[in-house]
């Protein structure tokens, strides 16, 4: 028996193996005149060479994804081989994509997948030696998934100043790398590539900004779901107040008032005075509170209003503006003494509520003085002014009339002139009108 030496691998060399032969034959002794049949063993020189110069030899290495299938064919020099297929660091193994022919010689991968890509190494062995080829990577060209997007890179803020530098950035899984296209509100641009670079935004650049990735092997495309960006800049004009209308008949008409200015992404807040206009029942904010209505108006609805506009970025207030709401008269009474003096100058005061000033009527004993002002004045007090004095008011644009209608009489005396007042109605259609709108409010 000879024992076997192994050089290193990629030594060509002759392995020298003994197996054992039947060799029958018979030994003579002439001296004791005795045989004895012996067998001795033959040895067989037989060659052994290792392995090497493995190669990996693909059909093919464009591929793409679902469609097409490879064979991988690994050759060496040596005796004896066996094969091993390894994808990366894994070993592959026959399933049913993956087939393993030619005494695994042979790789073959149906539809392949974008994992298929390798790299894929070819490892063959014997006994006595082995070698492992250079790895192989295919091109597998894969369809968009799961779907392009868009981002903004930088800065990511809900709003940019006029003047600003943005950066949106594009990505997609594909292979190979996708083509990249831009659009604001459905319409492409120019640029191209994976990141788009905004300098000295302008507000028309605002808008819904998509990319659509494409693969030029597959023919395949994908648009991102599009990113907002809005560009403000500071209000350049005056905000201005305008209104259907200055003058209003209270209970009986509505104002709008609109607010307008220049900009986008506008806030809009009104006042009364110092205080905030709000939504009720009578009030309505519309077009983004850009519009106020006030249904059926009141004395209180006069203003000052004023509208205030802000987009974030800056802001902007109006001039005031001031509504006439026509009312009246109403809320009525007269001042003056219970009694004076014979001689005295006395000076009735009648006073009232209206929009336009009331016009005044005095009347004494129920019957019309010449008075016609507020102030009535007696200027020498004689017994004859001695009496009831009686003050009516009329708005001749409201159309009412209303008399003082909290007095009471008093009698005169010789040397004491009663001036007192008692309810008088000067015209029955203006007690009901009164009442109506006393109903109303």
């Amino acid at each position: 028996m000879f024992a076997t030496t192994v050089p290193p691998q990629e030594t060509p060399i002759l392995v020298v193996t003994w197996g054992i032969l039947d060799i029958s034959g018979t030994n003579f002794n002439i001296i004791t005149s005795s045989s004895v049949n012996i067998t001795c063993p033959n040895i067989v020189f037989l060659p052994i060479a290792n392995i090497s110069n493995v190669v990996v030899t693909p059909n093919t290495t464009d591929l793409v994804e679902f469609n097409n299938s490879v064979s991988l064919s690994c050759s060496s020099s040596g005796s004896f081989p066996s094969f091993l297929w390894l994808n990366g660091s894994s070993e592959v193994t026959a399933s049913g994509r993956v087939q393993l022919t030619d005494g695994g010689a042979t790789l073959t991968i149906i539809n392949v997948a974008r994992y298929d890509q390798g790299p894929f190494r070819c490892h063959v062995f014997n006994n006595f030696s082995n070698y492992t080829s250079d790895p192989v990577k295919l091109s597998i060209s894969c369809e968009l998934l799961p779907y392009s997007t868009c981002s903004i890179l930088f800065p990511s803020q809900q709003h940019y100043e006029e003047g600003s530098d943005i950066s949106l950035r594009c990505s997609a899984v594909s292979r190979p790398a996708a083509q990249y296209y831009w659009f604001l509100n459905g319409d492409k641009l120019s640029e191209s590539g994976p990141e788009l670079r905004l300098m000295n935004l302008q507000e028309s650049q605002s808008g819904n900004y998509s990319c659509q990735a494409f693969n030029n092997k597959t023919m395949r495309n994908e648009t991102s779901h599009p990113s907002v960006v809005f560009i403000l800049c500071e209000l350049k004009y005056s905000v201005v107040v305008t209104s259907n209308t200055t003058v209003f008949l209270e209970f009986s008409t509505s104002v709008s008032l609109s607010c307008s200015t220049s900009g986008s992404s506008l806030s809009f807040l009104w006042l009364n005075g110092s205080s905030e206009v709000t939504a009720s029942d009578r009030v309505q904010l519309n077009d983004g509170n850009s519009t106020l209505t006030i249904v059926n108006v009141t004395r209180y609805d006069q203003g000052p209003f004023r509208c205030n506009v802000s987009n974030g970025v800056s802001n902007g207030i109006s001039q005031s503006v001031n509504l006439v709401i026509q009312y009246g008269p109403d809320n009525m009474s007269i001042k003056g003494p219970n009694s004076v003096h014979a001689g005295d100058l006395t000076m009735l005061y009648c006073h009232t509520m209206s929009v336009p000033s009331a016009k005044f009527t005095w009347l004494f004993k129920g019957k019309p003085t010449n008075g016609h002002e507020a102030v009535y004045v007696i200027k020498s007090s004689r017994n004859s002014d001695s009496g009831t004095y009686t003050c009516t008011a009329e708005n001749i644009v409201t159309g009412q009339n209303f008399s003082d209608c909290d007095c009471s009489a008093a009698v005169g005396r010789a040397t004491i002139i009663t001036a007192g007042c008692c309810v008088l109605i000067a015209a029955v259609n203006g007690i009901i009108v009164y009442c109506l709108i006393r109903k109303k409010r």
